[in-house]
């Protein structure tokens, strides 16, 4: 597990950057998991019908992914207390291709006494921000 000093972070500072590969088998791996077996996450005729360019990911998995880079720098998700977003935009998942997601994390916020800092997730797919106000807190 990986040790770090709150005292020598500094607000704007990035914890760190991954790519997330989104396909086709991750959505139907993930409502199987989560129970969400919504055409719309593994149809493109559905989707379409219903006024959507094409197979969207589950707003859940990529909230789920984008919150790994904070678990990764942390060094473990227990260490998580507190975890929120908005969906801005949808992924849209290409049926050969998949969708890359890169996440990056920054320090948002430190609180010392309480040994918590807050860590703001930008996610961005096909040059474009997925989630708003994504925001970890987490407790060192």
């Amino acid at each position: 597990m990986t040790h770090i000093n709150i005292a020598s972070l500094e607000v704007g500072q990035e914890i760190g950057s991954r790519e997330f590969h989104l396909t086709r088998d991750s959505l139907v791996k993930y409502a199987g998991a989560s129970g969400d077996f919504n055409p719309i996450h593994y149809r493109d005729d559905f989707a379409q019908a219903v006024g959507l360019p094409g197979v969207l990911a589950h707003g859940m998995l990529t909230m789920g992914v984008a919150v790994q880079v904070a678990v990764d720098w942390v060094g473990d998700a227990g260490k998580v207390v507190d975890y929120g977003v908005r969906f801005t935009k949808p992924v849209l998942v290409d049926a050969a291709d998949g969708a890359i997601v890169t996440v990056t994390g920054k320090i948002g916020e430190i609180n010392a006494d309480a040994g918590e800092v807050r860590i703001d997730l930008t996610a961005v797919f096909a040059d474009t921000t997925v989630l708003g106000k994504a925001q970890a807190r987490v407790r060192l």
